[in-house]
């Protein structure tokens, strides 16, 4: 009766009660559960077995290959109020590809919001992977059929790993720890306005130290050799002026990097 279809999820103490309801009389609960550590089945019934997720790996060897979304809160004009904000950004380039501030978070604008963003970058059917957190919004049906109809592979963090989606994280952060970011946003109109000038700022002016030092929006659309070859002749007119000052030689110019990973593959870890 314990291993029964009806009862094998349930607790003896469950069983115990179903049954005296029922008129029913086998024995005491306390006996159903010596039985079960008699046969080695003193378990939590009620739990399934833990859900084992996959580790996402993702590699982006160019820009529009891989892109990264999450949605964070922004306080709004009194306690437990908040204006949602969506950013999907490039793995490669860090570029932010697309953004809005919403009321609320809501599948339905994040279809919008992804769409508009693919039609924007030109991606091509087949050639771009979608990465997110486990949000409600992030695996919606709605979502689901949009990357869908696209030829977009879609890909998930796992529950309680942080470090899954780290590139959404860090932009986020950097968001949050600009100096005129504000503890909360009066209305949704500045709050947008803030993210405009922050987003801005943040694909052309903003030098990102995983990306050598480049704007995002450099080597998003791959402008950014001039700049590296401007900056090698800088140092090397340096050096032949004042050799004494480089113990090591010229200086080396540091390199885009020629693949960025989410979760290298552990043989290959860096």
């Amino acid at each position: 009766m314990l291993n029964s279809e009806r009862f094998r999820d349930m607790a003896p103490g469950e069983i115990h009660a179903t049954l005296l309801d029922e008129g029913v009389y086998l024995c005491s609960e306390r006996t159903m559960y010596r039985i079960l550590k008699r046969n080695h089945q003193m378990v939590e019934r009620r739990q399934s077995e833990p859900r084992k997720y996959a580790r996402p790996e993702l590699l982006a060897s160019r820009p529009n290959e891989v892109w990264s979304w999450d949605i964070t809160k922004l306080k709004g004009p009194s306690k437990w109020t908040y204006f949602y904000l969506y950013t999907i950004l490039d793995v490669y380039s860090r570029y932010v590809v697309g953004w809005m501030v919403s009321y609320r978070e809501s599948a339905e604008l994040a279809e919008a919001l992804i769409a508009e963003a693919c039609l924007r970058q030109n991606i091509e059917h087949g050639s771009l992977t979608i990465h997110a957190d486990n949000g409600s919004s992030m695996r919606s049906v709605v979502v689901a059929q949009l990357l869908a109809n696209l030829g977009i592979t879609k890909t998930h963090s796992r529950p309680h790993v942080s470090n899954d989606n780290p590139f959404s994280e860090s932009a986020f952060k950097t968001l949050k720890y600009r100096p005129a970011f504000p503890e909360r946003f009066l209305l949704i109109e500045v709050a947008q306005a803030f993210c405009r000038d922050f987003y801005r700022w943040y694909n052309q002016d903003h030098r990102h130290s995983g990306i050598a030092m480049l704007t995002p929006a450099s080597v998003h659309y791959q402008q950014h050799e001039p700049i590296l070859k401007t900056r090698n002749a800088v140092l090397v007119k340096a050096f032949e002026k004042h050799p004494e000052r480089f113990v090591k030689g010229v200086s080396v110019v540091k390199l885009v990097p020629e693949h960025v990973w989410i979760n290298p593959p552990l043989k290959i870890a860096v």
